[in-house]
């Protein structure tokens, strides 16, 4: 890991970031960085607690003339996304994050950088660590598993807080305070087939679609960034039309809120065809990237000459199959009536696995509106079932509806426009936040999310912007002095 990291300005932040990406960490697997964080807290001889189902809870009491100030719950997620680009050998539950400096931006050699939501959890440590820093009563909340179905922030019970304030800091553009995110569902389609032997007439192709960008499919699903998934299924489905084309199998994406950025097929055609064949797929391949060259200049749609599978899907079950990943929605589906340049409600194809007699296909489906998600979940269902799949609902998680008359908002706002010149953007937004979530078991506490300028998270070309940190830390400072008095009797 470069010196350089721990260099830059504010090196509290930056240090604690270092300290915290040398730590394996991705979701599902979080129990070294558990361990890391209650040692931490211990060791500071603060008191720490590990609750039943991982989240870290750590205490500090109000500076000397803070004590009457509401107690401040500074909250983070502990887990990152694993993605990597697929040249790059990185074991994500053995491995620290390798990063560099890229002129105002930190990066990392192959692999998601972590700063979602390392960076707020690092910022977090300064203030726990520091004993200069004037603060309120602190409350640190670090959850387990958000990238992958929020179970810590589902699992926390009532009781174990008793701030008043929440600041989440989970939000990726500096200049924006966040009081509402959208909240969303997995589903799951599911079935099995029969295989069949391979013709002994048949040649075998393997098709790659790779060097998409990829990214969070909340915050970035209205880019128009391409999808694996899809792609490859035009393919088959352009292949299956014109030259039968059976499928043996098929490999894409990966986390259900990353847009899939690689697949790969494993397909049988006649001998006959296979000239006629690579000029088509070619064609389509062209077209293709004719039409994306704007959002994906990176795109490679790659046909190459394989050993011929042993087995191939049932037909009418391949055809079923290829016109439902048509047919499923994929992308924006509804915008927000009520707030300018809001997604309200979308859905991302995540993953598509077929092989040995099972069908897989992952969606997240989000929204701020609870009947709008599920609309669009029965859709997906509706569109799945048809073709002979189970479907499964799971994950489900609210919203966090934006309350704007929230005290700690006003605060903030006006704190902003002090400090920077310029009135903030309060907005809500379509990643999944926490939240929704925490308020259920908090219903009283005043939430609020913010953080710095971090792009590209969920994939390998995720980065976290210097200045921007050093603004957000600024900010940050400038909060914990500013809360108000608790006037809670």
């Amino acid at each position: 890991m470069s010196s350089e990291i721990r260099q830059l300005q504010p090196q509290q932040v930056w240090n604690k970031f270092a300290d915290l990406n040398a730590v394996p960490r991705p979701s599902k697997k979080e129990g070294k960085v558990i361990a890391f964080m209650k040692a931490f807290g211990e060791n500071l001889g603060l008191e720490t607690l590990v609750d039943a189902v991982g989240n870290v809870i750590i205490k500090k009491p109000a500076t000397s003339g803070m004590e009457d100030r509401t107690t401040v719950v500074m909250q983070s997620h502990l887990d990152m996304v694993h993605q990597k680009n697929n040249d790059t050998v990185f074991d994500f539950e053995t491995q620290g994050i390798d990063m560099y400096v890229d002129g105002d931006w930190v990066r990392a050699k192959g692999t998601t950088l972590g700063a979602d939501n390392g960076l707020g959890v690092a910022t977090i440590m300064a203030v726990l660590e520091s004993e200069t820093i004037a603060h309120p009563a602190i409350e640190a909340l670090f959850t387990i598993d958000e990238e992958t179905g929020m179970t810590g922030a589902m699992g926390l019970e009532a009781g174990l807080l008793s701030g008043g304030i929440l600041l989440n800091l989970d939000t990726e553009e500096d200049d924006e305070i966040g009081v509402g995110c959208a909240g969303g569902i997995d589903i799951t389609a599911t079935r099995a087939y029969v295989e069949e032997e391979t013709p002994e007439f048949k040649i075998g192709f393997e098709i790659k679609v790779k060097g998409l960008q990829g990214g969070h499919s909340g915050m970035q699903i209205h880019e128009g960034l391409g999808n694996a998934n899809k792609i490859m299924n035009r393919l088959l489905f352009d292949g299956f039309e014109n030259f039968g084309l059976r499928i043996s199998q098929i490999e894409g994406g990966s986390l259900r809120n990353a847009i899939p950025r690689e697949s790969t097929a494993i397909v049988a055609i006649d001998g006959i065809h296979e000239e006629a064949f690579l000029l088509e797929m070619q064609l389509l391949a062209d077209t293709i990237k004719s039409e994306y060259k704007t959002m994906e200049p990176d795109l490679e749609i790659i046909v190459s000459k394989c050993e011929t599978p042993e087995k191939i899907m049932d037909l009418g079950v391949q055809e079923g199959f290829t016109r439902a990943i048509y047919a499923a929605h994929n992308g924006v589906y509804r915008m927000s009536a009520d707030i300018p340049d809001l997604v309200e409600t979308s859905n991302n194809i995540a993953k598509v696995v077929l092989k040995e007699g099972k069908i897989h296909v992952g969606c997240l489906t989000r929204s701020s509106v609870e009947s709008s998600k599920m609309d669009l979940a029965n859709t997906l269902r509706a569109t799945f079932e048809l073709t002979g799949c189970e479907v499964d609902f799971s994950g489900d998680y609210p919203g966090w509806a934006p309350n704007m008359d929230s005290a700690i908002l006003k605060v903030m706002t006006k704190l902003y426009e002090d400090l920077n010149g310029e009135k903030p953007h309060v907005a809500a937004c379509h990643a999944g936040l926490e939240c929704g979530i925490l308020g259920q078991n908090y219903p009283n506490m005043d939430m609020i999310s913010f953080g710095p300028n971090i792009k590209g998270a969920h994939s390998p070309d995720e980065r976290a912007q210097i200045s921007s940190v050093k603004k957000y830390w600024n900010f940050v400072l400038e909060i914990l002095k500013n809360i108000p008095v608790n006037n809670v009797k």
